[in-house]
């Protein structure tokens, strides 16, 4: 058996291998050839400094996707695609400009999930002509490889198709769902590998084309993309997209609606329906600001405008970051702008995330730990130092929960997510944890130094895709090479391949939640009563971390003490609804019941809906559960329905 130090160099090394996209096929072999990797270079690793080999951690192959990318590459795609709302199916063409990579007359694969292939024709120089191709077998995570084959020198396939109507990155929303009630709405959620449910195409982070698309609606409808998208075009049923930067799959965007524009500044502005449009521009008015801060230190915006599209409740996330366009929540418009830091979070994508993509699922951290980074700087830039201290200690303690709740595997930033679904990577850890991590890297160096690195290292990987090995690798060059004295490869490595945080690693705090302690420990003792307690000042921020930190149980005067002097039950901020409405579930708080349900049923946000049910479960309240579920289900999207499908039933049902 080999000494400690040498093991523990051998784990990381195993772990960086399964980590980096180093194979594609969802079997042992690829461990093996790893292991086998590791075997061959164990002499020279347990010889030197803790450091990582980066030379056995190249950006390979993504092993959540069937596309033989290595062979053939993905230049441009243009789609031509009718929304058809009563079949609830997009049907039409996608065109692809490839790029042949291999000597063989290797099938080209591409990546699909329940699309209905109806013809395929491939040629060059607009000599297109029909060929064979044929579906693989279904895997329960990645859908189903399409192989066609090519004629020699082909650079362009062409495949007529339609997608299914419970496709898993489109949702189809009846009128009664929107916030009109008279038109019906569709939005798409591509990330992880959802693009595949509606485009047939190489559905990898680390393949990234150009897009031009011409999708046909309703006429009372308007369709907008993560492309460029035009306001002043009226309502016609035809409309052309082009997005000239490169891109992954996972940012094609689109969604169509009763949807009217209104600008925010020069460069921004918001589509909503016209019932949300006004008080969504009104909420996001500093999202001009956001923009041109952000410039200021980590360099232009390089996306021509950044919009907002304001959806439904029912869309599962707080916001997605679809360039040009952020997809956003409106649980997020809260009368306040108490809760935008979602839109710096979404803003700061077009650096890291947008600009400089994770090139597999296990690197998630590389956009969302650099994201949430940039958020926090964000925040503090317009808002100002306690604003920025608050949401960094609230992201800790979000960061906390998450690692008190997941196995050892989960808590490391390079994850091995293998042989999984690519959603189960979304938690804190990859961005919370990743925050943590460059904000000691900034304290170690000093901030102005570590803000000129960020800013050298989005100009040296724009409009790339990189994994963890590529950014160790850059580290060494940059930063350990210029302050040996501060920073050292083993607590890199502790950061990015070992579970949990590393001792001594920054702790965020903030005095205007200090503050709140003693008062909370004074009510909870009877020494004071609800009504001493003078909230007049109180950010949303406060009322988050001061409802967070109750004890588990609370008596039923207690509770009805809460609930009297702060109204908390019909609390319209969807935060602070949240956090109420946990506690009531722990308990069997019942005149909050009603709430409960109207909250689970009109919000589809899983950032709220997943804790509820699992509370619900955990507090003996299954029936409840699954009563609330099955009534809201049919408004659920269906990564919503997925995930709480599994905490309501299990996996049996799920």
């Amino acid at each position: 058996m080999p000494s400690r130090p040498t093991l523990t160099r051998l784990l990381t090394c195993l772990l960086t291998v399964l980590s980096s996209g180093h194979a594609i096929s969802e079997t042992a072999k690829p461990a093996q050839d790893g292991l086998k990797q590791i075997t061959e270079d164990a002499s020279a690793i347990s010889a030197a400094e803790p450091l990582i080999n980066t030379s056995i951690t190249p950006t390979g192959p993504d092993y959540h996707s069937f596309a033989n990318s290595d062979d053939y590459r993905t230049k441009h795609l243009a789609l031509d695609l009718n929304v058809d709302f009563a079949r609830k199916v997009l049907h039409g063409k996608a065109t692809l400009q490839i790029e042949t990579l291999t000597q063989g007359n290797t099938p080209l694969i591409l990546d699909t999930r329940e699309l209905d292939i109806q013809s395929v024709q491939a040629g060059h120089n607009g000599q297109l002509h029909e060929v064979k191709f044929s579906l693989g077998a279904k895997d329960t995570h990645l859908g189903s490889p399409l192989r066609i084959q090519l004629p020699k020198d082909a650079t362009t396939v062409t495949i007529a198709y339609q997608t299914t109507p419970g496709a898993s990155g489109l949702q189809w929303l009846e009128p009664r769902q929107t916030a009109g009630k008279k038109h019906p709405f569709l939005f798409t959620q591509a990330q992880a590998i959802h693009a595949r449910s509606f485009i047939p195409l190489q559905d990898s982070p680390r393949v990234r084309i150009t897009y031009d698309a011409t999708i046909r609606t309703p006429k009372s409808l308007r369709a907008v993309m993560s492309a460029d998208n035009d306001p002043t075009v009226g309502k016609n049923g035809v409309y052309k997209f082009h997005m000239p930067q490169q891109i992954p799959s996972y940012l094609i965007a689109l969604g169509v609606g009763n949807l009217d524009f209104k600008p925010m500044g020069k460069r921004t502005g918001v589509f909503a329906e016209p019932e949300l449009l006004d008080a969504a521009a009104e909420e996001f008015a500093d999202t001009e600001s956001m923009l041109e801060t952000t410039e200021e230190v980590y360099g232009p915006y390089r996306w021509g405008r950044y919009d907002l599209l304001i959806l439904p409740p029912s869309f599962p996330f707080g916001g997605m970051e679809n360039p040009r366009l952020s997809f956003i929540t409106p649980t997020v418009i809260a009368g306040d702008k108490s809760l935008v830091a979602l839109i710096a979070h979404e803003l700061a994508h077009s650096w890291s995330g947008n600009l400089v993509s994770n090139a597999s699922w296990g690197d998630l951290w590389l956009n969302e730990g650099f994201t949430t980074y940039l958020t926090n700087r964000i925040m503090q830039f317009v808002y100002g130092d306690e604003r920025y201290q608050m949401e960094m200690a609230l992201g800790y303690d979000d960061l906390q929960i998450d690692l008190a709740e997941r196995k050892d595997g989960d808590e490391i930033l390079a994850i091995d997510i293998r042989g999984r679904d690519p959603d189960e990577v979304f938690s804190n850890i990859p961005y919370e944890k990743g925050s943590l991590f460059l904000n000691e890297l900034e304290q170690k160096v000093g901030r102005d130094n570590f803000d000129r690195f960020l800013l050298e290292y989005f100009n040296k990987f724009a409009f790339q895709s990189i994994s963890s090995a590529d950014f160790i690798k850059y580290l060494q060059q940059t930063l350990l090479k210029q302050y040996p004295d501060k920073l050292d490869m083993k607590r890199i490595n502790q950061w990015i391949f070992a579970p949990g945080i590393p001792q001594g690693a920054p702790h965020p705090q903030s005095d205007a939640f200090a503050k709140l302690d003693p008062l909370r420990q004074q009510w909870l003792n009877g020494k004071i009563k609800t009504s001493d307690i003078d909230t007049s000042d109180w950010t949303f921020h406060q009322w988050k971390y001061f409802l967070d930190s109750m004890p588990e149980k609370l008596t039923a005067t207690q509770l009805q003490e809460l609930d009297k002097t702060f109204g908390l039950t019909a609390s319209k901020n969807n935060e602070i609804a949240f956090s109420w409405l946990m506690i009531t579930v722990r308990n069997n708080y019942q005149p909050a019941n009603d709430r409960l349900q109207t909250f689970l049923t009109n919000i589809g946000r899983n950032k709220f809906l997943r804790p509820l049910y699992r509370s619900l479960m955990e507090n003996g309240k299954a029936d409840t559960a699954r009563e609330i579920f099955e009534k809201a289900k049919p408004g659920y999207h269906p990564l919503t329905v997925k995930v709480n499908s599994l905490i309501v039933y299990g996996d049996k049902q799920a």
